[in-house]
């Protein structure tokens, strides 16, 4: 079994490396306006469209940054991984991209348009029981099988680099934020946005933003150790159904954040209704934590110069006309 889990913390040097690595594999995603969001906040909002990424989220950074840097047996032998479907599908496109083989593992209730997009993308789909089965165990089994490498979501220094880029990204467009707003799920993406605010922009306070019911992160922070809750089944955010952060991104988010907060799922709706309504985009339940989490967490940012990141925009659209009618 070959496994890109590593104890290495990453660091803020590898977050501007992985951002050349990306340079014309990823998109450079626009910032938005509104003036509206603008009036019902306060503040000035700056908006971070991940959801118009390539795979429709900010996964396929991590994923392109991870496998670009295997060695020619590790892609010949191909990776793998687990994911309710934004990370399936990043990891399946960089592996096309890359010209290797890919088992992607999903639960068998993943979002139907994820499981497709990540089979079209050119990779194996196999399905687990998120209620009754242990996804790592499942995956560390097939690695050993099979010799494949395994690319975790957020638990490796190269995903947590190469998620950082969108922050830094926006961070270089728009200079001086007071705040900047992540949604968190394994809480790779936040990890990484620390480290390319520490780069860049070391004065700009971030907060996490989870689900009211998958809300492990905010646990641990007040504990002062890890917290695994039982699986979140019930938040729309399917991507943030996380049960605990990892040692890596806990570290970093534990020594660098301000806070997280959360967002029910009411607010999630009211979040893409906006979208939809004002900004004209399509964003997933998981892709608007940021902007409930500024909006509803009871924070002041008046008059201040805001960050937020829409992480992804792959939704059923089935589900999202019913989000958007509730």
């Amino acid at each position: 079994m070959t496994t890109l889990l590593s104890q290495l913390q990453p660091s803020a040097q590898d977050v501007l490396e992985a951002a050349h690595r990306l340079k014309g594999m990823a998109h450079r995603t626009p910032v938005l306006r509104s003036s509206t969001a603008d009036a019902m906040l306060g503040a000035q909002l700056f908006f971070k469209c991940e959801n118009l990424q390539r795979t429709g989220a900010f996964k396929f950074r991590g994923a392109f940054n991870a496998l670009a840097q295997l060695d020619d047996a590790q892609r010949e032998r191909g990776v793998l991984t687990f994911s309710a479907g934004n990370h399936a599908q990043a990891v399946a496109l960089a592996a096309r991209l890359l010209d290797m083989p890919a088992l992607i593992l999903m639960p068998e209730n993943a979002p139907a348009s994820k499981m497709a997009a990540t089979r079209q993308y050119g990779a194996q789909v196999a399905t687990y029981d998120p209620v009754t089965e242990d996804r790592e165990a499942i995956c560390l089994r097939l690695a050993r099988e099979r010799g494949m490498t395994l690319v975790p979501p957020s638990e490796h220094p190269h995903v947590i680099a190469g998620q950082g880029t969108a922050a830094l990204e926006l961070l270089e467009e728009v200079p001086r934020l007071d705040y900047l707003f992540v949604s968190v799920g394994g809480g790779g993406q936040l990890a990484g946005s620390l480290l390319a605010a520490k780069a860049v922009a070391p004065l700009c306070r971030l907060y996490g933003v989870e689900p009211e019911a998958g809300n492990d992160g905010q646990q641990s922070l007040k504990a002062g150790h890890i917290v695994r809750i039982p699986f979140p089944r019930s938040t729309i955010a399917d991507g943030a159904q996380a049960q605990a952060l990892g040692p890596l991104t806990f570290d970093i988010i534990q020594r660098e954040a301000e806070g997280i907060v959360t967002a029910s799922d009411v607010q999630l709706m009211q979040a893409m209704r906006f979208f939809a309504e004002r900004m004209k985009i399509v964003v997933e339940p998981t892709g608007a934590l940021a902007f409930a989490g500024a909006q509803h967490a009871g924070l002041d940012i008046r008059g201040a110069r805001v960050g937020i990141i829409i992480s992804g925009g792959n939704v059923d659209l089935s589900r999202y006309a019913r989000f958007l009618a509730d």
